[in-house]
């Protein structure tokens, strides 16, 4: 069987203050970090790390300056994938923006979505498992809650507000908040489509070196107008990840690699599809060590 890559990666979750660290001890990677370091935030507030304007911009960072570090030493990917804000970052990895404009494009993206949060009404989003996803739309609508993100048929990310999270009761499932503060990928977040697209039409958009996965369809996309219509769309409408895990396996893909922090996308599609090897970077000590797996596989 041919061995065929798929580059994952990640959203909000994950964070923390050494994750550009593994990066950095490359010199290709570190180049990147000093590049872009004049678009970037502080880690070191607890607090900012999970603010969406700080998180956004971190996570693609870190995600593009790994991807840095190996892809002079990796085979090419057949596919990319990420979740909610790491769509964005697969764009930046697969070449469609530069470093630069992709980290940029992060904090404007984070910015249209925090607008959306009107004083005094903040958001909510809550992780929801044990009970059929299907089963869960007539129970959230009550309470002012829509699926976010739908993570496995009886796991999924809900978005609405604060005020009427703790009223959700459901027999059967087990609810735990989140510290994102933004209903993400839910009609709260409508004001956001249509500025995000004019930002992404005004940017150049380089050849793709492999399709991106649209995360509200499963979708390969390979040109501009597929890429704006998708990354704007997935900020008001359900990530069905659940789709795009088993996309990934029906198009052949063997391996993967989560390129950003944490582990998530990694052991969400081990799971589901135990016939893929995956793996995280956050597995590893070492560069070397993944430059060696991925030599391997």
């Amino acid at each position: 069987m041919t061995s065929r890559l798929l580059l994952l990666c990640p959203g909000q979750g994950g964070q923390h203050a050494a994750m550009y660290d593994l990066a950095r001890s490359d010199p290709h990677g570190a180049a990147l970090l000093a590049q872009l370091a004049p678009y970037l935030p502080g880690l070191s507030d607890p607090g900012a790390m999970y603010s969406n304007r700080s998180a956004q911009p971190a996570i693609v960072a870190s995600t593009l300056a790994m991807w840095e570090a190996l892809r002079h030493d990796c085979p090419p990917p057949a596919l990319v994938a990420g979740y909610s804000v790491g769509e964005l970052a697969a764009y930046g990895v697969a070449g469609a923006f530069t470093p630069e404009r992709t980290v940029a494009l992060a904090a404007q993206r984070a910015a249209l979505m925090d607008a959306c949060v009107a004083p005094g009404e903040p958001q909510a989003m809550l992780a929801i498992s044990g009970r059929r996803t299907a089963t869960l739309r007539p129970l959230l609508a009550p309470h002012g809650f829509h699926i976010a993100i739908e993570t496995g048929e009886d796991s999924c990310i809900a978005g609405g507000p604060a005020a009427n999270a703790a009223t959700i009761s459901i027999p059967g499932a087990r609810i735990a908040p989140l510290p994102v503060a933004v209903a993400s990928h839910t009609p709260y977040l409508q004001a956001a489509v249509e500025p995000f697209a004019k930002l992404l039409t005004q940017e150049d958009f380089g050849t793709l070196q492999a399709p991106v996965l649209g995360g509200i369809d499963a979708m390969p996309i390979r040109e501009k107008h597929g890429a704006i219509r998708h990354l704007s769309r997935q900020l008001a409408e359900t990530i069905l990840w659940t789709e795009c895990m088993d996309a990934c396996a029906e198009r052949g893909i063997t391996f993967a690699l989560e390129l950003g922090p944490g582990s998530a996308l990694s052991k969400m599609l081990s799971a589901r599809h135990p016939g893929i090897e995956c793996r995280s970077v956050a597995d590893f000590r070492s560069i070397d060590g993944i430059r060696n797996w991925l030599a391997r596989v």
